[in-house]
Order: structure tokens, then C-alpha cells, then sequence
């Protein structure tokens, strides 16, 4: 700066000057200033040019200040390391405590406590402002900067509990703040405060305003490019999630495609649980309708705490696709409303919609696998059924009946036995058949007669045969089966049929519904309670060997029986009624051993023995020549002729009141029956 005088008003002081602007070339402080011995004059000028400068200094440093924060600022890459760069920019600019931000929520129409620099008080730093409130409610109200040097006392502002508790646990004394605003838009609002008093001047509030337009910028920015990231990200998962699902779509598509390749090829169940599970890894099983296990691939092998049939099958009737069950996955195998079973797989990996789908395609394929076999079986089951029905009522040629027995497995001219099952429930008949035969399988021909279950299987002893199909059946449902036989013949099984269906009947009639048992093992009981009751044919099952013995041979071991069983089983005084030795009588008795078994004598076979004696005397004469009943070691009721009984027809005809006639038999009621019997 240049000053002039007039030289004749006003001394010149060289050296004083000289001394100023040495001290301003060396920047020296004010002090150094003010301590030349130089004119009042002079020396306010020399403190005017340094104050200059220092103001010049101050804003070069601001603006030095400024650019390192614009630069910091550009650098921050998510929206917090940018807040956080402003509040640490904007305490070390103004020099004060404390810096922090107060972003505007929209939603709710007040500020939040987004970012501070300095701050100990966790109230503090979670503050919220409504606007008008405080000076940053203020400033966020009229979108213009407000300071303060004393806030606790400043009356200027509108005062809360909430704030002045969170500023005074702060300790803040003095406040600048000032809007983030870019085209208008508020943003928030920029804070640098200070825990004692201090007065800011414009300069200062200027540069923080400077930089809080910095900063609103930088802010705005960083948000559109978090916005933009974002945005990008969300593209790029949907595209991610596109091809994920159009690769599950091709790879469903193509486990579909082989599935049905398998089917085509004639495959069954058993290919497309390997298929499934070459395709998924891990392992698969296949349970029918009946808790059966069809199925099963993979390794390990799942066990049945993992696969539970009745919860599985539970799972399936409630879902109509995959869905999560425990640590497995369930399938329902359905065709239309119907469930034929449940396709369940686990494994290492949880299964995405791409698997998902996969083992929805598995259960339609194997839901149409189940229904071809299930037609197959059903024409099969028919051509069985009335095989078994032309069985046991004699219906076409005889030879026609045995090849199409022996085309089902079954030799007739091989013992064979024959069952009724009868269901406990009658409203479990519907598809009896069916799971019956299911369960039987090839072990034998399974058939309908009216609302019989008839089961012809090979067998040589009828009670194990009985046992045999109440472990297959088990878990159809609850049933009564009476077996009968073994027979041999193509004529056997209408008679085999008879006993068995006497024999069902006598089951239930005795209490004994869903039990099994054989014809020979009810004897005289399933006579009495039987619907039909057939005296023959229980005097031909207990008889029937030494009656025909009798015939051949021309003996009355049957005499010699009723003789034995009227002499109190004493062969002695057996032997003095027919005036025979008792040797005689006893090699008589040991034939008869030797026809009817060891242990005709035990008490129980004993008495059948004696009702069949009494119930054969109460028979009409049969023909000379015994009938056949074409069972294996079968009874046949001999011709009885004076010969054969000498003494038998004054007894049974003239000297018993109590004797009937065979019409009257079968007319009587069966109690009856038997106590007539048991008196004659």
C-alpha cells in the first residue's frame, strides 16, 4: 500500500518505516508490530496489512482445506465412510470438539443422528430432532445456518427435555450448524460445536457453510452410486436368478425326459429312484399307499427314524408339491385325487427349485408308472379271480381249469390248500381283494366269491398255511381266514371251499374274528356253530381213512371202534362184546393207530372220534362205494350195510327216541344238532 503526505505538514520517519516493513516481509506477529517506535499512524497501518494477510492466510489455508476435503471426500466409496468423512473434515476445519450430522428423514419428517466425530454420549448419538427443535431443528426448518455461543442459554431457540438432556451429557456448549442442501434438496444438517463458550465469527461460519455444500454434494453422490451399486446388484441377482432358473427348468426338463426315456423302455420304479438320484445325489425311497417300502437308491441308506411311512404318507395327503419335511423332502405320487405314495429324498445338500422341480417330475413319472402296474395287476387280478372262481365252481372242462392253474403256478395234482378271509369290518371289503392279492403275490391265486377273499395256494397242511397267509395279510387290515385242505384235483377246491368258508364263519361265531384257523382244528365246534352245518363231511374228515379201509378190505374196524368207545375204552371188555380175543381187539385198535394217527386217543380227538361214531349213525345209508372228495388222504363215507354194522340199525332207528333223520338234521337248529348227537 502506498501512503502519502505532504512533506511540509508531515515529518518523514525513514527509519520506522524501514523497521514495518521488515518486520511485515519477515511475517512477524501483530505484537512485534506494535512495539516499533514509529507514528500512531504507521504502525495501525502496519497491524491493518497484517491483519490482512492473516485473513488472506486463514482463507488460503480454507481453501487448501476445502480441496483436501473435496478430494477426501471423492475417494469415499459407501455413504457412511463419506459421513464420516465430513464430520472428521469439518472438526478439524473450525478446530472445535465436536462435528456431527443430522440426516432428514422423509418418512417420518424429522432428523436422525447419522455420524458424529468426537462423541462420548451414546444418547447424544442416537438423537432424533423434529423439526424446528433445538438450532438443528431450526436450521433443518429454514434450510439456513444458525450459531450460538452459549446454546444451554440461548432463549432464541426452542428448547426439549430430550435435547438439552442429550447436549448437556455431551457437555456442548457453543453450536454452529448449517443446512447440507444441493438444488434445494435438504439433506441434513452440518454441525461443529465446542464443550465451552466461543463466539464464531462469519469466516468461520462461511467455511462451514463452504464445506457443508462440499459435503452435500459428496453425499448426494455417494448416495446415487450406492443407489446405482445397488440397482446394479439387484440386476444382477435378477439375472443370476433368471439363469439359475432356466437352468433348473432345462435340467428338470431333461431329468423328465429321461424319466420318461426309462418308462419307455419298460423301466419301473426301481429305475427312476436310481435315475433320481444320480441326477440330485444323496438318496431316495419310494413308500406305497400301505407304508410298504417300493423303492430305495442312494447311499446311505436313510433309516426309519429318518423315513417314517405313516408321517411320510401324512405329509404327502397335505402337500400337492415338494415340500420340506424334517431333513427330508416328500412328494406326494398322486394320479388325480388319489395318493399311491410318497417319494422322499435327502441328502448332504439342501435341494433348490431346480431339484425341487426335478423331484416333482420324479413323482409324476412314478405316479404313472404305479397306475400302468396298477392296470396291469388289475387285469391280471381278473383273469386270476375267475380263474379261481371256474375252480372252485367246477365252471368249464376240467383240463381247461387245470392249465390255467398250472399257467398261474399252481399244480393240482399237488397237495394244495384253499382259504376264506373274510374282513372283520364289512365296510373293509372294498378292495380286500386287491391288497390281499397284493400281499400274497405269486404265492398263489387269489380270487372273489360273493364278499369271500378265496386265496388256492400249494400246501400240505391247512393250520400252517392259515398261519402262513395271517403273516402275509398282517398289515392289509384286520380279517378272519379259515383254511381247509390239502386236496389234490381239479375237482378239490369246491369242496376245500366249503370247509374253508364253514370254517371263516365258525371263527366269527365263536368269538374268534380276525384269528386263523383250519377246518381240522375247530372239528366238532365249527359243526355246531357253522351256518350250513355239513355232518358228512365232518364224519368223512374224522373217519374217513378206516371207513375206506373197512371197504377195501372187508373189516368193521369201525365196529370194533364203537364196540372200544361203549366198553369204556377197555380193550378187554371190548374183546368179550364181539366175542373176539383181546388181541384181536387190540391189533384192531393198533391198525386204526396207524390210519387215523398216534394220538386218536388223547382226550380231545377222542371225543371228535366218538361224535363222528354217533353223528354216522344218525346218516341215511350211504351208496356201496365210497365218495371222493378229492382231498389228499380224504374221509369218504362208506356204504353201511347190515354187514358192516350188524347191531347199528335197531340202535340208531328203533330204540332211540332221539334219533332224526337227515332232513331232520339240517332243519334242527345246530345245538340242538350236537346234543342229539352226544345222546344218541
Amino acid at each position: 500500500m502506498r501512503v502519502t503526505s505532504d512533506a511540509t505538514t508531515q515529518p518523514r520517519h525513514p527509519r520506522a518505516e524501514h523497521d514495518l516493513l521488515r518486520l511485515l516481509a519477515e511475517d512477524r506477529p501483530a505484537r512485534e508490530l506494535s512495539a516499533v517506535d514509529a507514528p500512531t499512524e504507521l504502525v495501525d497501518l502496519a497491524l491493518t496489512v497484517r491483519t490482512r494477510i492473516d485473513a488472506l492466510r486463514r482463507r488460503e489455508q480454507a481453501l487448501v482445506a476445502l480441496a483436501d476435503s473435496a478430494r477426501d471426500l471423492a475417494t469415499s466409496d459407501t455413504q457412511a465412510q463419506t459421513l464420516h468423512a465430513i464430520v472428521r473434515r469439518a472438526r478439524a476445519l473450525l478446530r472445535t470438539d465436536v462435528a456431527y450430522i443430522l440426516l432428514y428423514d422423509r418418512e417420518r419428517g424429522d432428523t436422525y443422528m447419522e455420524a458424529t466425530d468426537g462423541s462420548v454420549s451414546a444418547a447424544f448419538q442416537s438423537l432424533r430432532v423434529r423439526l424446528g427443535d433445538g438450532l438443528g431443528g431450526l436450521v433443518a426448518k429454514t434450510r439456513k445456518p444458525y450459531w450460538t455461543a452459549d446454546y444451554p442459554h440461548d432463549d432464541r431457540f426452542t428448547h426439549t427435555r430430550a435435547i438439552d438432556d442429550a447436549v448437556g451429557e455431551e457437555g456442548i456448549v457453543a453450536i454452529c450448524g448449517t443446512p447440507l442442501l444441493v438444488d434445494e434438496e435438504f439433506v441434513g444438517v452440518l454441525f461443529a460445536s465446542n464443550r465451552s463458550p466461543r463466539p464464531f465469527d462469519r469466516d468461520e461460519v462461511v467455511l462451514l457453510g463452504s464445506f457443508a455444500a462440499l459435503a452435500a454434494a459428496a453425499l448426494v453422490k455417494t448416495r446415487s452410486v450406492t443407489d446405482s451399486a445397488a440397482a446394479l446388484a439387484a440386476l444382477s441377482e435378477a439375472h443370476e436368478t433368471v439363469r439359475r432358473h432356466t437352468e433348473g427348468v432345462e435340467r428338470a426338463a431333461a431329468a423328465h425326459d429321461r424319466f420318461t426315456e426309462l418308462v419307455l423302455r419298460g423301466g419301473g420304479v426301481d429305475d427312476i429312484t436310481d435315475a433320481l438320484v444320480q441326477s440330485l445325489g444323496g438318496w431316495a425311497v419310494l413308500v406305497d399307499v400301505g407304508g410298504q417300502t417300493r423303492s430305495a437308491a442312494g447311499d446311505p441308506a436313510p433309516t426309519e427314524s429318518v423315513v417314517e411311512p405313516d408321517a411320510v404318507l401324512e405329509a404327502a395327503r397335505a402337500a400337492t408339491r415338494a415340500t420340506p419335511h424334517g431333513r427330508t423332502w416328500v412328494a406326494p405320487v398322486a394320479a388325480a385325487s388319489e395318493l399311491l405314495g410318497a417319494l422322499v429324498v435327502g441328502g448332504p445338500r439342501p435341494l433348490d427349485d431346480a431339484d425341487r422341480r426335478t423331484v416333482e417330475r420324479a413323482a409324476v413319472v412314478t405316479a404313472l408308472v404305479l397306475t400302468f402296474e396298477r392296470y396291469a395287476a388289475d387285469g391280471r387280478r381278473r383273469l386270476r379271480g375267475g380263474l379261481v372262481t371256474d375252480l372252485v365252481q367246477g365252471r368249464g372242462r376240467a383240463t381247461g381249469r387245470r392249465q390255467g392253474a398250472l399257467a398261474e403256478g399252481i399244480d393240482l395234482r399237488e397237495p394244495f390248500c384253499l382259504a376264506v378271509i373274510r374282513p372283520v369290518d364289512p365296510a373293509d371289503g372294498q378292495g380286500l381283494a386287491r391288497s390281499v392279492d397284493g400281499a400274497v403275490g405269486d404265492r398263489g391265486l387269489v380270487g372273489r366269491i360273493d364278499d369271500d377273499v378265496v386265496v388256492l395256494l400249494p400246501a400240505e397242511d391247512a393250520a400252517k398255511a392259515a398261519e402262513r397267509l395271517a403273516r402275509l395279510v398282517r398289515g392289509v387290515r384286520p380279517v378272519t381266514i379259515g383254511t381247509a385242505g390239502p386236496g389234490r384235483g381239479v375237482e378239490a377246491p369246491g369242496t376245500l371251499y366249503a370247509s374253508a368258508r364253514r370254517t371263516a364263519i365258525a371263527l366269527e361265531a365263536l368269538g374268534r374274528a380276525g384269528e386263523h384257523g383250519a377246518a381240522e382244528g375247530l372239528g366238532f365246534a365249527g359243526l355246531v356253530v357253522a351256518d350250513q352245518p355239513d355232518v358228512g363231511a365232518f364224519v368223512d374228515g374224522m373217519l374217513g381213512p378206516v371207513l375206506r379201509y373197512d371197504a377195501e378190505h372187508g373189516t368193521d374196524l369201525v365196529g370194533t371202534l364203537d364196540a372200544y368207545f361203549a366198553a369204556g375204552a377197555s380193550p378187554r371188555e371190548a374183546s368179550r362184546r364181539l366175542h373176539v380175543h383181546p388181541n384181536t381187539v387190540g391189533q384192531r385198535l393198533a391198525r386204526v393207530a396207524t390210519l387215523l394217527g398216534a394220538g386218536w386217543t388223547r382226550p380231545e380227538v377222542a371225543l371228535e372220534v366218538q361224535l363222528a361214531l354217533r353223528m354216522r349213525r344218525l346218516l341215511p345209508a350211504a351208496p356201496s362205494t365210497p365218495r371222493s372228495t378229492g382231498a389228499t388222504g380224504a374221509r369218504t363215507t362208506p356204504a353201511s350195510t347190515p354187514h358192516d354194522h350188524p347191531r347199528q340199525a335197531p340202535h340208531n332207528r328203533c330204540h332211540d327216541p332221539l334219533a332224526l333223520d337227515l332232513t331232520e338234521c339240517q332243519a334242527a337248529p345246530r345245538l340242538a344238532l350236537a346234543l342229539s348227537a352226544l345222546k344218541c
